[in-house]
């Protein structure tokens, strides 16, 4: 994943700025829905047009996202339920923006546009499954890292187009987040493809060993001729 590097140095200054939060009276949770209320207002603004600034606060929403943990660590908060009111809040953010996103195609007066609604669900789609694809996994005692486009890929890249494309007016910005609407709907669902491949490796190793295991004689037990 691209982001890996960039994303340790985040959460290296994170922890930093959490060992001060810690001191204030505020807390994981609070910092995940303020975070997630972050991203509504992107996907506002992404919707009505405003797009360098959608971009600006969606990326200052990725903070608190890495923010959140981070200060769950250093006031030693970590619960089971924080993880998961922090998965849940994730993925409404990533609806919203989505839900932006075609907003914002629909008001487009060129008939194509509606297309780009249909890449805008197929995005969407595919980055539920690469979350869902990795939860489900383990929970069921399988490792699920791999895949080339995670939430961070997927954050920086609609960042990106949103602040490249507001950047060039009205008609290039509609292509540019065209461009990056269909790029999320393919290497979403990718990513989701890849996860499952890796999870099912893993399925067909155990199964393996455990055949291998059923067939082998038990210990002590001797041969005859």
């Amino acid at each position: 994943m691209f982001t890996t590097r960039f994303q340790a140095w985040v959460r290296r200054n994170a922890q930093r700025l959490a060992l001060f939060m810690g001191r204030l009276p505020i807390t994981p949770n609070q910092v995940t829905v303020a975070g997630s209320l972050f991203t509504f207002g992107a996907a506002v603004l992404i919707g009505v047009g405003y797009l360098q600034w959608a971009g600006l606060v969606l990326a200052v929403s990725g903070t608190f996202d890495i923010l959140d943990g981070a200060l769950a660590r250093a006031t030693k908060r970590s619960y089971p339920y924080g993880a998961f009111l922090d998965s849940t809040f994730d993925r409404y953010s990533e609806g919203a923006v989505y839900i932006g996103l075609a907003v914002y195609f629909l008001g487009r007066r060129d008939s194509f546009m509606r297309w780009a609604v249909l890449a805008c669900l197929l995005a969407l789609a595919g980055s539920f499954l690469v979350s869902y694809v990795r939860a489900r996994a383990q929970s069921l005692g399988f490792k699920c890292d791999s895949g080339i486009f995670a939430r961070p890929e997927r954050v920086v890249v609609t960042v990106a187009g949103l602040v490249i494309g507001g950047s060039l007016g009205p008609p290039v910005a509609s292509w540019v987040l065209v461009g990056v609407v269909v790029l999320l709907a393919v290497l979403t669902n990718f990513t989701a493809v890849q996860r499952i491949l890796e999870v099912w490796g893993q399925a067909r190793a155990q199964r393996r060993a455990r055949e291998a295991a059923a067939k082998a004689p038990a210990r002590g037990e001797t041969s005859r001729p």
